[in-house]
C-alpha cells in the first residue's frame, strides 16, 4: 500500500471577519483536513496579527513560514478588485525581490523575474460579491489574472496549475445556504487530493 507524503502546509487568511464565509467556511475547512490528515500546519491569520509599524520582526517571521512550508492556502475575499489591505502588504512585504524573486536583464532596459519559491504548491480560494459574468466579461477577470499574472508568476514561475488552483466563489453574500454548502465541497475535495498524493 502506498503511503501518503507527509508535507508542511502553510494556510495564509486574510479576513478580518472570523463570521465570514472567507473565515468560518473555507479557513476552518482547510485547517480541519489538514489536522485530520495529521500533516504540518502552521497558520497566517493577517487580521490576527498586529501590522504595527516597525514590522520587521513580523516579517522575518512570514518569510520563514514561507521558506518552511511546502505547500500553500490562500483565502481572501474580494474588495476593489484586488484582495484585501493585509493580503496585498503580505504580498508587497514579504514576497520581496531577493527573498522571492530577482530581475535578470536581457537587455539593457528588459529583464525578466526569476522566481525563487518554484518548490511551491499552491491553491487559492478567492471570494466575491459579485456575480461571475461581469467580472469574466466587462472586467476581464482582472482579478484573477493580476493575481496569477502580476503576483505568482514572479515568485512561483509560470505554470498552467497557478491558474487552474486559484479558484473564485461568485455571489457570496447573495447565495442560498445550498450554494455555499456546494462552495465547501469543492474546497475539501481539492484538499482531500493535496492531501493524498
Amino acid at each position: 500500500m502506498l503511503r501518503k507524503t507527509e508535507m508542511r502546509n502553510l494556510v495564509i487568511i486574510g479576513h478580518p471577519d472570523k463570521k465570514s464565509f472567507c473565515y468560518n467556511g473555507i479557513f476552518k475547512t482547510i485547517v480541519q483536513e489538514i489536522n485530520d490528515s495529521n500533516q504540518d500546519i502552521e497558520i497566517i491569520d493577517l487580521y490576527r496579527d498586529s501590522f504595527t509599524r516597525p514590522r520587521i520582526k513580523l516579517i522575518e517571521k512570514y518569510k520563514k513560514l514561507i521558506t518552511w512550508c511546502e505547500r500553500i492556502y490562500i483565502i481572501s475575499p474580494v474588495w476593489w478588485f484586488r484582495l484585501t489591505p493585509r493580503m496585498e502588504i503580505f504580498f508587497d512585504e514579504v514576497l520581496t525581490p531577493g527573498f522571492a524573486y530577482k530581475f535578470v536583464n536581457i537587455t539593457k532596459t528588459y529583464a525578466y523575474p526569476q522566481p525563487f519559491l518554484k518548490d511551491k504548491t499552491v491553491r487559492t480560494y478567492i471570494t466575491h460579491g459579485a456575480p461571475s459574468i461581469p467580472v469574466r466579461t466587462l472586467y476581464l477577470n482582472s482579478v484573477k489574472l493580476r493575481l496569477v499574472m502580476g503576483v505568482y508568476s514572479f515568485v512561483f514561475g509560470w505554470r498552467l496549475s497557478l491558474w487552474s488552483k486559484t479558484k473564485q466563489f461568485w455571489s457570496v453574500p447573495f447565495v442560498s445556504d445550498k450554494k455555499r454548502k456546494k462552495y465547501i465541497s469543492k474546497v475539501k475535495r481539492d484538499i482531500l487530493k493535496d492531501l493524498n498524493k
